[in-house]
C-alpha cells in the first residue's frame, strides 16, 4: 500500500501561546474550521476530532484548532515551546503517516458550507468580505474569524474569534484597526465589529 509523504512544518502566530503545525494537504474542506477549546469539545458529537482529541492527552495542550492545512496549538502559559515542539510535531507527523482520521464521519456530514438564501444583502455582502480579505490574513497566523451575526438597527456585526485568535494579545487590534475599519468601508451599514463570546 503507498502511503502519502508527510511534511509538517512550524510557524509562529502573534499569540505567543499558539503554534500552527502546517501540512502538505488539506484537512478541512475550504472555508470550514473547527476549534476545540478542551478535550470535551473534540469529543462532542457532531464535532469530534480524533486527531483533536488525542492532541489534549499531551499536557501543554489547552486548544485545539484546525483548517485548511494546518492545526494550530495553543499551549499552557508555563511550557516552553522549545521543549514541547519536537515531540508535538513528530506526533502530528506519525498520526497522519498511520492515516489516522482528523474528524468521524458524522463530523464532516454534518458540517458542509450551505449558504444561505435568506440572508440579506448586508450580511452577504458583509460574510463576502470577511472571506476574501479577513480569512486569508487570518488563517496565515493560525487563526480563524467567522461571522457570528449582524444587527441591522446598530450595525454591529458579532464574529468568533478561533484558533491563535483567541486570548491572543493583539486579536483588539486586528479586530478594531483591522476586520472594523475594512468592512465599514466596505459595507456602509456596518458602524461596529465586537468579538462574541470573548
Amino acid at each position: 500500500m503507498l502511503t502519502r509523504p508527510v511534511f509538517v512544518y512550524t510557524e509562529l502566530s502573534p499569540n505567543p501561546n499558539s503554534m500552527k503545525f502546517v501540512l502538505n494537504f488539506e484537512l478541512v474542506p475550504d472555508g470550514l474550521s473547527f476549534d476545540y477549546p478542551s478535550l470535551e469539545a473534540a469529543l462532542e458529537e457532531g464535532k469530534a476530532s480524533p486527531l483533536a482529541s488525542d492532541l489534549f492527552q499531551f499536557p501543554h495542550v489547552k486548544r485545539v484548532f484546525i483548517a485548511s492545512n494546518f492545526v494550530t496549538i495553543t499551549k499552557d502559559e508555563v511550557t516552553a515551546w522549545e521543549d514541547v515542539l519536537r515531540d508535538t510535531k513528530q506526533f502530528i507527523k506519525i498520526y497522519f503517516e498511520e492515516n489516522h482520521p482528523v474528524f468521524e464521519q458524522q463530523t464532516i456530514d454534518k458540517n458542509t458550507l450551505i449558504v444561505d438564501s435568506r440572508d440579506s444583502d448586508t450580511v452577504q455582502k458583509i460574510k463576502a468580505a470577511l472571506d476574501q480579505y479577513v480569512r486569508p490574513a487570518v488563517e496565515s497566523d493560525g487563526g480563524a474569524i467567522n461571522f457570528h451575526s449582524f444587527n441591522e438597527d446598530s450595525g454591529v456585526v458579532k464574529v468568533l474569534l478561533q484558533g491563535s485568535c483567541s486570548g491572543c494579545p493583539s486579536s483588539t487590534l486586528t479586530l478594531k484597526a483591522g476586520i472594523e475599519n475594512l468592512l465599514t468601508r466596505m459595507v456602509p451599514d456596518v458602524k461596529e465589529v465586537v468579538a462574541e463570546g470573548v
